[in-house]
Formats: C-alpha cells, structure tokens, sequence
C-alpha cells in the first residue's frame, strides 16, 4: 500500500515513510522479544530456586519410619507430597507430609492419582526435617512406601545429596 497515496508527494517521501514505518514494526518486534525472554528467564529463576538439595531441608541423621494411612496426595510440581495420618495410643492424631520426587517420578514407579485413595493404608521409610519440628505437622522427605500387599516403591528424589540408603534402585 502507497503511504503516500492521496497525497502529492514524491517516490523518495514515499519510500522513506515506508523505511521508517518498517523500523517502528522492527523495534517493536524486537522489544517485545526481549520482554518475552526477560519473562522466561524469570520464571526459570523462580523455579529454580523453589528446587533445593536434601540437606537444605532433611536431616539425614534423623530417619523415620512412620505406618498410617494417605490422608491426603499433592501432585504438583516440583515434589509430590504425600500426608499420613497416625493415629496415637492416646487417641490423638499425628500428621506426616512426606516429599517424594516430581509426579512424572512417581508414575514411572508405578503410581498414579488412583494408587494412593485417601484412607490406603502405607509404611513410609524416610528422613525427618532439619529441626525435627512437628507443627504444624511433621515434614519429611520420603525414601519408599510399603503397601499391605507387599508393593514397594522407591518415592525419594535422587542425586539431590540424599544419602545412599539402598531405596533407589538406581543406586544399585
């Protein structure tokens, strides 16, 4: 389209508006690319830094091993979390929240969201958290899960300065 359609102007006027023109859509272009991977790598820092390693969190000092039942199953990323209610002999009840590894972990190892019903009844072998805190819950990062069947499942994340406690089977 002629910019300078309607108007007396000369062929170099004309092509010089259209120039211009191009580098307005050029700059625009290229400003909206660098938002796009300003924005990126932001959200990559944040992930990133949302991830740590084992003993930024878990006491490998401390292992636990904790029977109950799933109260609850988080299947987000980047660590799945499991809850174990355990009934006490006093009546009252204690709450693990286990990390395991991503979700994708977890279903190469066999679960999935119907694998784990509220009230299924696990063993959890794993580590505590630094401070070995319970409130308001128990936190520990999850090494595997023992089902009554028999079924165990390495649930742990891996390469992350976990000890090498013989749960991975990667570690063999």
């Amino acid at each position: 389209m002629d910019i300078c359609a309607n108007t007396r102007c000369s062929r170099a006027e004309a092509e010089k508006d259209r120039a211009d023109a191009d580098k307005g859509s050029t700059r625009r272009r290229s400003r909206c690319r660098s938002i796009c991977l300003l924005l990126t790598i932001l959200a990559g820092a944040q992930q990133a830094h949302a991830h740590h390693a084992f003993s930024a969190e878990f006491d490998s000092s401390a292992p636990v091993t904790v029977r109950g039942t799933v109260s609850r199953v988080e299947w987000i990323n980047p660590h799945a979390w499991i809850h174990v209610r355990v009934d006490n002999a006093d009546g009252s009840a204690t709450t693990w929240m286990f990390e395991a590894g991503t979700p994708n972990t977890l279903v190469r190892a066999g679960l999935d969201r119907s694998s784990l019903p509220i009230g299924t009844r696990i063993v959890v072998r794993g580590y505590q958290s630094l401070g070995h805190v319970c409130e308001p819950m128990c936190r520990a990062n999850g090494r595997d899960m023992a089902f009554e069947d028999g079924r165990k499942v390495f649930m742990g994340s891996s390469g992350t300065g976990a000890p090498r406690d013989g749960a991975d089977p990667n570690d063999r």
